[in-house]
């Protein structure tokens, strides 16, 4: 018998329990580290609007399988843009769109997993994992006064274990980079024309000329930078609009810094003659992908974004 339980927040599965589900070492924000990162600092909770209530999936007293879901009383940090389905549904159908229940990694529109398995688990046991659960939420959002329940940017394989369950689709479109053939930056440039070349390659000697130099830091390398630079660098670019949130605080960065430094990867822009930190990107590593995240600049000089993500 498999059973469905919610937990209110990821430290409820044990670290050398959540190292045995496959996904996270290709998908790292779906790591256990990063979850709680959003977790403790209150970046989730009541306050913000993102109540956590995972998903788990209980074989006997044995979790087999994990999704990361949130009790929502807004659209904000989702990235989907519903807000025209909230109104209707409440202005016109005359029903509460709010609290919604969403199966995401919350303020991240990157494509991946969202249910992950205990390794070894067979396609059995996954397909009866999916009937459960899919079979299972409606009535949980029934007894929560939930409006709904979304998944947000699942993969397309799990994405279709959905729609055979008659879910509802809702199509997006994202710009993705996938590497193919390529071996070489050369390589990434044959596939562009002369012209696009010419000015790709004069955008990356602007570094040069105008004396900056750029860093890759992983693993140990972190020390050379902190994590106050790296929220400093995240409000430069959420401080400059005026739809921009403040959805994490420092002790986030703090927290993944000190928790997954093998996940993370800075890009750091110097001033060659001073030193001094200009701009940087926050990445995500994963086995076979890279997940640009949280760029900004302390002074704005032209192509660093182009240069630096």
């Amino acid at each position: 018998m498999i059973e469905l339980r919610l937990l209110e927040s990821v430290t409820e599965v044990p670290p050398e329990v959540f190292a045995e589900f496959h996904g996270p070492e290709n998908y790292p924000f779906l790591r256990r580290e990063w979850l709680r990162a959003l977790e403790e600092p209150g970046a989730v909770s009541t306050r913000t609007g993102w109540i956590p209530r995972h998903l788990a999936l209980y074989w006997g007293t044995e979790l087999i399988a994990f999704a990361p879901n949130y009790i929502k009383l807004h659209s904000l940090g989702e990235f989907v843009f519903d807000q025209g389905w909230a109104e209707y549904s409440e202005h016109q159908l005359g029903v509460a769109y709010y609290p919604k229940s969403v199966v995401c990694v919350p303020f991240t529109p990157a494509t991946g997993p969202r249910l992950l398995f205990r390794k070894g688990l067979g396609a059995k046991e996954r397909e009866t994992c999916w009937d459960v659960l899919t079979g299972a939420l409606p009535e949980v959002a029934k007894k929560l006064q939930l409006s709904s329940v979304h998944w947000l940017f699942p993969e397309e394989q799990q994405g279709e274990e959905l729609e055979e369950r008659d879910w509802l689709v809702r199509w997006g479109v994202q710009y993705q980079y996938h590497r193919g053939a390529a071996q070489s930056f050369d390589d990434y440039l044959g596939s562009f024309r002369s012209k696009k070349r010419s000015c790709i390659r004069r955008e990356r000697r602007a570094m040069e000329e105008q004396r900056v130099q750029i860093q890759r830091l992983e693993g140990e390398e972190l020390g050379e930078v902190s994590p106050q630079l790296a929220y400093a660098l995240y409000l430069s670019t959420i401080d400059k609009y005026f739809y921009g949130r403040r959805y994490l605080p420092e002790s986030f960065f703090e927290k993944v810094f000190q928790t997954m430094p093998d996940g993370l990867q800075f890009v750091v822009a110097r001033d060659e003659e001073s030193s001094e930190v200009i701009a940087g990107a926050l990445n995500l590593l994963g086995k076979e992908a890279l997940f640009g995240r949280y760029w900004g600049a302390l002074k704005e000089k032209p192509f660093l974004h182009f240069n630096i993500c």
